[in-house]
């Protein structure tokens, strides 16, 4: 059995490690990037806490001797079920099963303005521009003799009140308090303000009430602004707009306000759902199609019971619905009934600032801030990175900003515009 995975996130990886060294079956996973990235980390290595290959691995070193496990560096173009082939940025592939795991990317709900001059934290990439332009914005701002200018560079608007926007708004706090002074004596007399806004009653929506109250005042103790009931209209000549009139200047607006799925040419417009998710039965079988499934945050699904409007775009989910179709591959293979797709809710966890973190648990329904639950944080994200390699790294540097406060990674390191790119030619 060919089986070819578009995306090696969360859910591609999950089902590719869950079919190693099963016989008869040879996996091909194809992704835009050579390497996989862990997705809740990136705003560390966006704010210089981490380096970007303690949260990463390169495809190809970890399917390295797995004989039945294969790497495909391309991007997809195009499926043509009639004929099972994907159509490749770089060649074609034939399957009998594909999956598309693609995660989601980020969506600016139609405004250009944001999409244009806001910092997105999606992707590694998005990441290490971010942390440029933050770095770039402080060398600025220390030389400007322009009081307004410098403001306006020090000021950080982060959209979105999810985990991302409040992890990240805890570590912006925690940096200005013991390290933006000590190493920029030239800010000293000039405020810099982050502001969390969010267009919701609440931070953490899907958490419970204890988590977003714990959270909002953990955040403003940290001297973080928080604005919610606030949706940002417009992102234009260096200033937010919101939709009640008001504005704030700024030249670094990141957004971590909402995401979206992709479309798949060659998939009928009929298979789509909310927020362009493919609409999947409970054996994640795209609607409409015979052999082709769908996985992790580009999929919704209406079969659990509990989850009737679809599953939260999660980890969890993503990891739990790879390893249940590697499973139901290996049954179908056997000739045995597949088994259909139930969400184990395992809760909802987001870190505040040091010794800070609010984390809710379903069952028994348990709710744990502060210390303890900022313990929780880093063993579940520390155990959940894909390699010992990683979860070395990542523990060293957490340990030594712990004890520090500090860390030792702010480098503004650009790739060279004129270097020469790699090109493929065919005879």
């Amino acid at each position: 059995m060919e089986i070819v995975i578009i995306g090696g996130g969360f859910a591609g990886m999950n089902l590719a490690k869950a079919l190693l060294n099963q016989d008869g079956v040879r996996v091909t996973l194809v992704d835009k990037n050579n390497y996989n990235f862990f997705p809740p980390l990136i705003y560390q290595v966006a704010t210089a806490y981490l380096e970007p290959s303690s949260i990463s691995y390169p495809f190809r070193k970890f399917f390295a001797g797995k004989k039945n496990l294969q790497f495909r560096l391309g991007e997809f173009q195009e499926v043509i079920p009639s004929e099972n082939k994907v159509i490749l940025s770089n060649g074609e592939l034939f399957y009998d099963q594909l999956i598309f795991a693609t995660g989601a990317e980020t969506s600016y709900f139609g405004m250009e303005n944001v999409k244009k001059n806001a910092i997105p934290m999606k992707t590694l990439n998005d990441a290490i521009v971010m942390r440029n332009t933050l770095l770039k914005n402080l060398e600025k701002a220390a030389i400007t003799k322009d009081i307004r200018k410098r403001r306006k560079l020090l000021t950080v608007v982060v959209a979105g009140g999810g985990p991302t926007g409040v992890e990240i708004s805890g570590m912006f706090a925690e940096m200005r308090k013991n390290i933006f002074l000590k190493e920029y004596p030239e800010l000293a007399t000039t405020a810099s303000n982050i502001y969390l806004v969010d267009g919701g009653p609440a931070l953490l929506a899907p958490m419970s009430k204890k988590s977003q109250e714990d959270t909002y005042k953990a955040l403003t103790e940290l001297g973080v602004v928080v604005k919610l009931n606030n949706n940002v209209v417009d992102y234009v000549d260096d200033t937010v707009h919101f939709a009640n009139g008001d504005t704030i200047q700024t030249k670094n607006l990141i957004w971590a306000a909402g995401v979206t799925a992709r479309e798949f040419k060659g998939i009928g417009a009929e298979s789509y759902g909310r927020g362009k998710r493919l609409k999947t039965d409970a054996y994640n079988k795209i609607e409409g199609t015979q052999n082709i499934f769908a996985i992790g945050d580009t999929c919704i699904q209406f079969n659990d019971p509990s989850f009737e409007h679809g599953h939260p775009q999660v980890a969890q989910v993503a990891i739990q619905q790879g390893i249940n179709l590697a499973k139901n591959f290996k049954l179908s293979m056997n000739g045995k009934a597949q088994v259909p797709f139930i969400y184990n809710d395992k809760g909802a966890m987001a870190i505040i600032g040091k010794n800070k973190a609010v984390v809710d648990l379903p069952k028994p329904e348990m709710h744990f801030k502060g210390f303890f639950a900022w313990i929780i944080w880093l063993f579940i994200h520390l155990i959940s990175l894909i390699t010992y390699r990683n979860k070395v790294k990542t523990f060293y540097n957490w340990m030594v900003a712990y004890f520090s406060k500090d860390n030792s990674l702010r480098m503004i390191i650009r790739p060279d515009k004129k270097a020469p790119k790699i090109t493929t030619t065919e005879s």
